[in-house]
Parts: structure tokens; C-alpha cells; sequence
């Protein structure tokens, strides 16, 4: 949500009367005190059922694009590899 408000997390810590380590941690480790989870529905204006499932959805996200990296360094492996096989064979029928 920080992001869609283009803020900063400077921004984000002072809206919320919190520490910019709070939010630092918040984001990395995705927990907070039922304080600052109140202040942040507060600031962001959402409930904090629906603080929690836009988290989730975040998360969620990133696991798919992680899983998608895996799958792009395998293809990109695989294809090296029958690329190297293709050109051996092809060393091997000259001589």
C-alpha cells in the first residue's frame, strides 16, 4: 500500500506516528503490534481484515514471481545444455 500512495517510508512512519524501523521491520518481517496495525488502517483507511488480505495478496505475488525466476533459470540451463548437445553432435558428424 506505501507503494501505491508513493510514499516513503520516512513518510509512511510519520504518518503513522511510528519509528521509520518499525515500518522497515513491518515490511520485512510482515508483523506488527495491534498499535501500529491500527495506525496503519488508520492512515491507509482500511480495515484491518482488509490490511491483512492485501498483505497476503502481496506475498502471494511475490512467491509467483519467484517461481518464475526459478523457472526462467531452468529454461535458460536447458537450453544452454541442448545447445552445447547440438553442437558437439554437429563437431562430431564433420569429423
Amino acid at each position: 500500500l506505501r507503494l501505491k500512495f508513493d510514499w516513503t517510508q520516512q513518510q509512511l512512519a510519520d504518518a503513522c506516528d511510528v519509528s521509520l524501523r518499525t515500518i522497515q521491520r513491518v515490511e520485512k518481517e510482515g508483523a506488527a503490534s495491534k498499535e501500529t496495525t491500527m495506525s496503519l488502517c488508520a492512515v491507509f483507511e482500511v480495515r484491518q481484515g482488509e490490511l491483512i488480505k492485501l498483505d497476503d495478496d502481496v506475498s502471494e505475488q511475490s512467491a509467483t514471481h519467484a517461481v518464475s525466476k526459478q523457472n526462467l533459470a531452468a529454461i535458460v540451463a536447458a537450453s544452454s545444455f541442448i545447445s552445447f548437445a547440438l553442437g558437439m553432435a554437429t563437431v562430431l558428424v564433420i569429423f
